[in-house]
């Protein structure tokens, strides 16, 4: 998976939130908020390019104190929000 090009993450009014540029901004349309743990999560797989649940669950676990098993709970119902959303692929 990689997040959709047009997509960013910016900081508005304290609210992390992505937003499209470009084309991404007309078929977008809106901003979508993110929590802490989001905001980290969607950095680490901007900086990954290509990325997996796995992979950021690792990186959660490896950052923060979370057992395995939550962080890919909790990763796998964020990048699955985020693909209902339309802004990864």
């Amino acid at each position: 998976m990689r997040i959709k090009k047009g997509f960013i993450l910016r900081e508005v009014c304290g609210e992390h939130v992505i937003m499209g540029e470009g084309l991404g901004a007309v078929n977008f349309g809106r901003l979508l908020a993110l929590n802490e743990t989001a905001a980290w999560l969607w950095k680490q797989a901007d900086t990954m390019g290509d990325f997996t649940v796995e992979k950021l669950a690792e990186r959660l676990c490896e950052d923060y104190e979370v057992d395995n098993e939550t962080a890919q709970n909790d990763v796998t119902a964020i990048v699955g929000q985020w693909q209902k959303e339309g802004v990864i692929e």
